[in-house]
């Protein structure tokens, strides 16, 4: 398919993130293969995290075509770029139709991105995942790759005002060992196998992250910062889905 929107869209978010002299570090990105389809699977921090976690192909000369929610697509300035850069609008009400999409694309050579926990982690920990990456890797059998960013969530994250012009700001995106799930893969096994190990690449990724002072809100709280815990998120998203539920609700 051609391509004149993603690469310039990503040249164009090299330059500016440059400019703000982000500390971009990415680790394993040559597990990404360099030809033939795989999935990547990330944690969910910020409403950028699509950009960052998709750097992670790019030293393998890859574009990623992210799944995301179908209102995105209706942006009117989001939304042309994301249907130029082929990505894969989901609709969570009928979401058949958008796996279909990404098998599809999976086996013509594609790497496709998930977002396992399907909403941004609030207490910036990894949330319970659901089972599409492994399922969309197993049918069409092609390799499961977990990744962790960490970073972006100071720039644009739910609940916290937008700082996209922040300078100096730390990114980390690491790439984990692949998965090769298979046609007869044990979904639940291997499900929270990926779950583990993105915990495991984004606890590091925590615990190596520079300049962290003591209480910061984009620090969880069990490595000491002022992030609400697990429960207080998961509390606070049952709250916002009440909200939302509400007739005329605009949250």
């Amino acid at each position: 398919m051609a391509e004149i929107v993603y690469p310039p869209v990503i040249r164009t978010a090299l330059v500016l993130f440059k400019a703000l002299d982000l500390k971009i570090r990415i680790e394993g990105a040559e597990r990404v293969p360099r030809t033939g389809g795989a999935v990547l699977a990330s944690n969910h921090v910020s409403y950028l995290d699509f950009i960052f976690a998709g750097l992670a192909a790019w030293p393998s000369r890859r574009l990623v075509r992210f799944m995301a929610k179908k209102e995105v697509f209706a942006n009117p300035v989001a939304g042309p770029l994301m249907r130029g850069m082929h990505h894969i609008p989901v609709d969570r009400s009928a979401g058949a139709g958008a796996y279909g999409a990404a098998v599809r694309a999976l086996r013509d050579g594609e790497i496709v991105g998930n977002f396992a926990e399907a909403t941004i982690s609030r207490s910036f920990t990894v949330k319970e995942i659901k089972n599409g990456p492994v399922r969309m890797a197993a049918d069409a059998d092609v390799p499961l790759i977990p990744v962790a960013v960490w970073g972006p969530h100071r720039l644009w994250t739910k609940g916290r005002p937008r700082r996209l012009l922040q300078r100096h700001v730390p990114v980390t995106i690491l790439v984990g060992e692949p998965m090769l799930p298979g046609p007869d893969a044990p979904l639940a096994d291997l499900t929270t196998e990926l779950r583990r190990r993105m915990a495991e690449l984004l606890d590091r990724a925590q615990r190596t992250y520079p300049e962290i002072p003591p209480g910061v809100w984009w620090q969880p709280a069990h490595l000491g910062g002022s992030a609400p815990t697990p429960e207080e998120a998961a509390a606070l998203d049952a709250s916002a889905r009440t909200r939302r539920a509400k007739p005329g609700a605009d949250v």
